[in-house]
């Protein structure tokens, strides 16, 4: 593990943070990270504005996903939802600080969501965690109005993997004429398995997420082959980027793979999709996992002003 913060010029609220460099994870030290995560995520409280339930729906597999629903106490009827696919590199769970983000979505954009809770690497390699995200967009339109959820406002959002889990969902819904996404929020995400992006040799050993990690992802997640559908694990391989619903793109400054969310923006905008794409200054991947300073508040209220317009 190493301290990386003097090397990059971080933005003041991250300077005192203990930014660091995690290095490779192991067989074991990945089911040990695990089993943390789920300690950590068990107590979670959404606080005393936010509803909490559980839900299960069928995979393409036959599976029984899990599916957390975070909504306001006082959200009516036929209201806007988020499907939200958590970031991890396809290797780890959610984190405790994945539920507080999404809570506050909830509530700043008075919406639903519906945390998503796919397998994952190494044991369920692509398309697994692809296809487990597609199933949750098929059963949450299928039970809509079990669910309280407006079908016309649906959108799709998730950071890093959980980016790519996200904008691979937008992907297979227009190619198999699935359910209409109404926005896609995608925070610092995957897109290109190719790891050949500016920034990726750039800031190698940046912290937060480093390009070991990255390539190590890949090869995790891909371990076997991508099945011929490429586009859906690395959305930057997609024929066509037309016909896809309109997008947020928050990339960060000091982050191997901001090239790539910056990369995908590109393509869309080529391709007549509405991008809002913004790049926070002193930032690195995963920097909101800390929601007590100013400048993860600050994010998390903008990506929900965000998610309200599109709601509209």
């Amino acid at each position: 593990m190493i301290i990386l913060s003097e090397k990059y010029e971080l933005h003041k609220d991250l300077k005192n943070d203990r930014q660091v460099n995690f290095g490779n994870f192991s067989p074991l030290r990945i089911k040990l990270i695990n089993g943390f995560l789920a300690f950590s995520c068990a107590f979670f409280s959404p606080g005393k504005d936010i509803k909490k339930d559980k839900k299960k729906f069928v995979s393409y597999d036959g599976k029984k996903i899990t599916a957390t629903i975070y909504e306001p106490k006082n959200i009516g009827q036929n209201a806007p939802c988020l499907i939200y696919y958590h970031g991890g590199g396809f290797f780890l769970h959610e984190a405790n600080s994945h539920h507080r983000t999404v809570c506050s979505y909830a509530k700043n954009a008075n919406c639903k969501i519906i945390f998503v809770h796919y397998r994952t690497a190494p044991e369920h390699p692509f398309p697994t965690p692809a296809e487990d995200a597609y199933s949750a967009l098929l059963w949450v339109h299928e039970h809509a109005d079990e669910l309280g959820i407006d079908i016309d406002k649906i959108a799709v959002g998730g950071d890093s993997s959980g980016g790519a889990l996200a904008a691979a969902v937008t992907l297979m819904a227009r190619d198999r004429k699935g359910p209409a996404i109404c926005f896609q929020m995608l925070i610092y995400p995957v897109t290109d398995y190719t790891q050949t992006s500016n920034s990726i040799k750039e800031f190698f050993d940046a912290p937060g997420w480093s390009a070991e990690n990255t390539k190590q992802m890949w090869e995790l997640y891909l371990k076997d082959g991508d099945k011929g559908m490429l586009s859906y694990a690395s959305p930057m391989s997609a024929a066509s980027f037309s016909n896809l619903p309109p997008a947020f793109i928050e990339i960060e400054e000091f982050d191997c793979l901001r090239d790539e969310g910056n990369n995908y923006a590109n393509k869309l905008q080529e391709n007549n999709v509405d991008v809002t794409l913004k790049q926070l200054k002193g930032t690195v991947h995963g920097f909101d996992m800390n929601g007590d300073i100013n400048i993860t508040k600050q994010a998390r209220v903008e990506r929900a002003n965000i998610l309200k317009i599109h709601f509209k």
